[in-house]
């Protein structure tokens, strides 16, 4: 008799819905997001894509050897500087934005280049270059992450500078040894703060 297994939906769990996808933000899902001038709600619809907060929710769980993500961001924000040990890929979906490297970690502003991205525009950054991406729009804008596989919290990732670590600390975020966020008493009113920045350019798509 051909076991229950033999007639499971191949396809069972394979399936975000983008209405799903706009309710299961990660608004502090890194130490910066609480910076001013990094504000902006994440979403893991694949792996964990480099999150350091560990209650990321990804919509589809199946294990893949990529990660997806994507994000909302207001005009003049997104991450700050930093860099990963593997292969980031960038495509904007509403807007413009702004992307920029070099190889300095301590000066942002020593870079190699610059590049404004539209709609369906494709960016690469290899593994170690530092790198930070802006939306340049007029209101909040959606783009789209794939990264390499990679082992989740086995050590610091993003690898942020010194100076952005301390920066987020002393507006009471921070990480352990291995990436993990370490959340403070405040940190539902922190998120909810968030939320509210992120949500008050929002154009509903």
């Amino acid at each position: 008799m051909p076991s229950s297994s033999a007639n499971a939906d191949p396809m069972a769990g394979r399936i975000a819905r983008f209405a799903d996808l706009k309710q299961n933000g990660t608004p502090i899902m890194f130490i910066d997001s609480i910076i001013e001038g990094h504000y902006r709600m994440n979403f893991s619809v694949i792996g964990d894509t480099a999150s350091e907060n560990p209650d990321f929710k990804p919509m589809i769980t199946v294990p893949h050897r990529f990660q997806i993500g994507m994000f909302e961001a207001p005009p003049g924000n997104g991450p700050g500087w930093h860099t990963h040990d593997y292969v980031e890929l960038f495509v904007p979906l509403t807007g413009t934005w702004r992307f920029c490297w070099g190889p300095n970690p301590e000066d942002p502003d020593d870079l190699l280049g610059e590049e404004l991205l539209e709609p369906w525009d494709a960016i690469s950054f290899p593994p170690d270059i530092w790198r930070r991406f802006e939306n340049a729009s007029d209101t909040n804008s959606w783009g789209f992450a794939v990264l390499d596989p990679h082992d989740h919290f086995t050590g610091p990732d993003p690898r942020w500078p010194e100076w952005m670590v301390r920066e987020a600390s002393e507006r009471g975020l921070r990480t352990n040894e291995r990436g993990e966020m370490i959340k403070p008493e405040n940190f539902a009113d922190l998120e909810a703060e968030i939320t509210r920045k992120i949500s008050g350019s929002t154009v509903e798509l």
